[in-house]
């Protein structure tokens, strides 16, 4: 297993090239991530979503349930390789704070990586599984529904409280698969974090990029302009500071010294 300090070695290294990718490469591997993030997030709804009487009669197995299937989208991130936002917020603050790289550098990659998950994520949720009929009927709809409908019912306070809480586990995650040095490790690592994040009901905006606008092409009385202000910006905001200021700055802060 590797050290905090040699997996802040890793983030360092890993920041410097994310970087240095060519605009064309964000994009794509930005894409990439967005599309993996939005299979968990069919996976989910599959198997938690088609479980009505188990969430009638024990919710937190069903929440469990939910939380256990959605990580697949994350371990496909690191494990294959993809720009992910949210893992983005807390990878480049060790090198900013040692003064490696530029807050420039961090806020163009953000801004791409933003922009590619999104267009991968709603390509999965409108071409992938709406134009297939894969949840259009009963009991996937009415979970794609109630899922959304949750999700831009909430305070703009509470849902970027609840976006801090669901990249602070994210980023652990992240940081817990660069630990590991074998893929069975990196698997097990990644997957606590984001099924606890998930079962407990956090927001987390890449994932919102799928739930909502699915719920949206599958008939929810949502727009998007409800899903932008309600769920979206609250929800990046607090995932940017659960990333950077709860994993990235305190692990840069105690481990990024020369």
């Amino acid at each position: 297993m590797n050290t905090p300090k040699e997996v802040i070695n890793i983030v360092s290294h890993l920041a410097i090239n994310k970087g240095s990718y060519k605009i064309r490469k964000t994009l794509v591997l930005a894409f990439l991530a967005g599309a993996y993030i939005a299979f968990g997030g069919l996976l989910a709804i599959i198997v938690g979503g088609g479980s009505p009487e188990i969430a009638a009669n024990n919710p937190g197995l069903v929440k469990f349930l939910f939380g256990a299937t959605f990580p697949l989208g994350l371990i496909l991130v690191v494990v294959l390789g993809a720009e992910l936002f949210t893992g983005n917020n807390a990878y480049f603050i060790p090198n900013i704070l040692s003064k490696k790289q530029s807050v420039y550098d961090m806020l163009k990659n953000w801004g791409l990586v933003y922009v590619g998950n999104f267009i991968g994520a709603v390509f999965v949720a409108y071409v992938i599984t709406h134009l297939t009929h894969i949840v259009n009927t009963s009991p996937f709809i009415d979970s794609v529904h109630n899922i959304a409908i949750d999700k831009t019912s909430h305070t703009f306070l509470v849902t970027f409280l609840k976006g801090i809480g669901a990249n602070w586990l994210v980023c652990l995650a992240v940081w817990q698969g660069m630990a590991a040095k074998d893929t069975t490790g990196k698997i097990f690592a990644i997957w606590w974090p984001v099924m606890a994040f998930v079962a407990i009901g956090f927001e987390h905006s890449i994932a919102n990029m799928y739930f909502i606008p699915l719920a949206i092409f599958e008939g929810a009385d949502i727009t998007w302009t409800t899903f932008i202000l309600k769920n979206l910006i609250p929800a990046t905001l607090g995932n940017i500071v659960g990333g950077a200021f709860f994993v990235g700055m305190p692990y840069g802060y105690l481990f990024g010294k020369e």
